[in-house]
């Protein structure tokens, strides 16, 4: 398995305690490098775990999906700057993310935008008060992530292409909602296979219950690894 997807793989730490978590990234091992720690966790004392994990060596992708008055979005992003994370959710509303760039300016630290969650449709967002369409949504916070200087974009793999065509090669595409054939889909409603989801453009695929909750969960990671590193290399030979 190559190193490349090795880092494009991202595991969803979407277990109830820190000590779950320590379980489940020393039975994965080398197998993964990335990890992404959200809400669940981070109540749980996943804060300084995702610290202490990045200190290890490990990639983490902090999934706070921040939004706030500007002060208080730059001052959470500093800090969180100096955790030693890699990646940092911000939800992709212009002024939260021209205020989350400045603050992370002269770090390492790569912000992404969250266009529309990968469990809602087009009747969730009709509820939520917007006129316009899940894909029609996300293409504007692409829009708008590109030229805040983000560095790139969340959303569902089936609008990866899109999204991919709107902000260029450089910007990050990390794709949630990726179920292997076969899986169930959960809460999810916008799902997309993993060779699927490198065919259309994902730069990083976050996966979480397929891996976390199989009985062989080093397997599951290693199956998903060997399907996106087939699908990438179908793209080379295209």
């Amino acid at each position: 398995m190559t190193s490349e997807m090795r880092d494009r793989l991202i595991v969803g730490l979407d277990i109830p305690t820190v000590a779950e978590a320590e379980a489940m990234v020393d039975r994965l091992g080398d197998t993964v490098g990335f990890y992404k720690v959200g809400y669940q966790l981070a109540f749980a004392g996943g804060l300084e775990f995702a610290r202490d994990l990045a200190a290890s060596g490990k990639k983490v992708f902090l999934d706070m999906k921040l939004l706030d008055i500007d002060n208080t979005v730059a001052k959470a992003v500093e800090n969180i700057a100096r955790m030693g994370m890699t990646m940092l959710t911000i939800h992709a509303y212009p002024k939260a993310m021209r205020a989350a760039v400045e603050a992370a300016k002269g770090s390492d630290l790569c912000l992404l935008g969250v266009s529309v969650l990968t469990s809602m449709d087009a009747g969730d967002l009709e509820d939520a008060g917007y006129s316009i369409p899940p894909d029609e949504l996300v293409l504007r916070r692409a829009r708008q992530a590109r030229e805040a200087g983000m560095g790139g974009l969340v959303c569902s793999a089936a609008e990866a292409k899109v999204v991919r065509d709107t902000v260029g090669p450089g910007l990050a595409v990390v794709t949630p909602g990726i179920r292997p054939a076969g899986a169930p889909h959960g809460d999810q409603k916008r799902v997309v296979t993993p060779a699927d989801a490198i065919a259309a453009g994902s730069s990083h695929l976050v996966v979480a219950r397929p891996v976390v909750a199989a009985r062989d969960p080093k397997q599951a990671a290693l199956a998903i690894l060997d399907e996106m590193q087939a699908a990438a290399r179908g793209e080379a030979r295209a």
